[in-house]
């Protein structure tokens, strides 16, 4: 992958998309090969639950990984600030994540992995559980993070619709034993309103993508 690529990992379950992303984020050996990451690109992950701590409030939940790190206080402070705002969240420090709608609670999860300042974000399904209209509202916010904090960022989804309005490349992976099926870049303005959904486009990429999907 490239800087600044924006990569949607596509496949059925248990085809491997999920495995492959912790690959990259160091949580699981590779049995063959190799991940190489450049030199200090630091990596931070989403996962498909938002994972927060119930007793601790929000600034203390994107806080973790700092204090995990040993950050000064008055850095960590700073970046819980810096999280916050970039998700829309700067009044939610002090809720308890009970307190927060789903979408809310994830966005302090992405605002946790954005907190140490990552060069590389790996994302495994983070919507999933999420409202269509939640969702596509969530898409939107994640365009315009990996815009204006020129991040790269892996995109774990099931959905078709998701993968091409989101990323700049689209990968495929085949049924078990997975395998890359395609390997698609997808051309079309950045960042993507509504309005790119309902395009020819849009359609062409969805129905071409499904015909990968559906051979054999």
């Amino acid at each position: 992958m490239r800087a600044g690529d924006f990569v949607a990992l596509l496949g059925p379950s248990g085809c491997g998309k999920t495995t492959l992303l912790r690959m990259m984020a160091g949580l699981v050996a590779p049995t063959a090969g190799r991940v190489v990451m450049r030199e200090h690109a630091r990596a931070a992950m989403v996962f498909q639950s938002p994972t927060l701590m119930p007793w601790s409030r929000v600034a203390g939940n994107v806080r973790l990984p700092l204090d995990l790190a040993h950050a000064t206080r008055e850095d960590a402070d700073a970046a819980v600030r810096d999280a916050l705002a970039l998700v829309g969240l700067s009044a939610a420090g002090e809720h308890y994540p009970r307190e927060l709608s789903g979408g809310m609670q994830m966005r302090v999860a992405i605002a946790r992995a954005l907190a140490v300042s990552p060069a590389i974000l790996l994302m495994d399904e983070p919507f999933a559980a999420l409202d269509e209209f939640t969702r596509h509202r969530l898409d939107d916010d994640l365009a315009a993070l990996w815009h204006a904090r020129a991040l790269t960022v892996v995109f774990v989804t099931h959905s078709i619709q998701e993968a091409v309005y989101l990323a700049t490349r689209v990968v495929v992976m085949s049924a078990s034993p997975g395998r890359v099926a395609a390997d698609l870049t997808i051309d079309g303005p950045h960042p993507r309103g509504d309005g790119y959904r309902g395009s020819a486009q849009f359609a062409a990429w969805c129905a071409r993508i499904s015909d990968v999907i559906a051979r054999p």
